[in-house]
């Protein structure tokens, strides 16, 4: 069963249909003990970094995330959930993440060309590094194909954790990993066929 953490930050009824829709069971939940019986866990999340980790930390389920990824379970932080699993985050002031993967979020004005518009909103192919093996969250699609990014600001200084980049005028982190913990910069559930074999790739971690 995937638990998909409801701590009140964003729309995650189109991620419940999804796994309804690979044929994965999964429920929306903000009660600890079901997300601790559950055999993999997604961390949503839209809006700014600073309130979204304060209603994180207010609802206890900050504490129960970093639990359950020291107890090695699989997590999966989508959008602004990959964001706060790093260690901090300078959207409108600095914020503490949950320091499961190294780096910083830093904005994206100054590193793409002036001519990109920030956010960044659209289709947009997945690029692997060649210098590590493909993550296996990646099994089931192939190098270039594109998925939907909605962002403003991005993964930076994480180079060892970097599973995908996307060309967006400079190169961005797109996905990272670390251990039994993974995020994705981009939205799957709004990704078609390319997203859905990515969560179906999760569900088989």
């Amino acid at each position: 069963m995937i638990a998909i953490i409801d701590y009140g930050v964003g729309n995650i009824f189109s991620l419940y249909s999804s796994f309804k829709y690979i044929g994965a069971e999964a429920v929306l939940t903000s009660d600890p003990e079901e997300i601790r019986a559950a055999d993999k866990i997604i961390l949503p999340g839209v809006g700014a970094f600073g309130d979204a980790a304060e209603k994180l930390r207010a609802t206890g389920l900050a504490d129960v995330v970093l639990e359950q990824a020291a107890a090695g379970k699989p997590i999966l932080g989508i959008c602004l959930g990959m964001q706060l699993l790093f260690e901090k985050s300078y959207e409108y002031g600095a914020h503490d993440g949950l320091g499961l993967i190294k780096g910083r979020v830093v904005t994206m004005d100054g590193v793409v060309p002036e001519d990109y518009k920030i956010p960044h909103i659209g289709w947009n192919g997945l690029h692997f590094p060649e210098n590590r093996e493909k993550s296996p969250l990646f099994k089931y699609i192939r190098e270039g194909e594109c998925v939907y990014f909605v962002h403003s600001y991005f993964g930076a200084e994480c180079a060892d954790s970097v599973i995908a980049a996307v060309e967006y005028g400079a190169e961005l982190t797109a996905a990272v990993s670390s251990g039994n913990v993974y995020g994705v910069q981009f939205h799957p559930e709004k990704s078609g066929q390319v997203g859905m074999k990515i969560l179906k790739a999760f569900c088989e971690l």
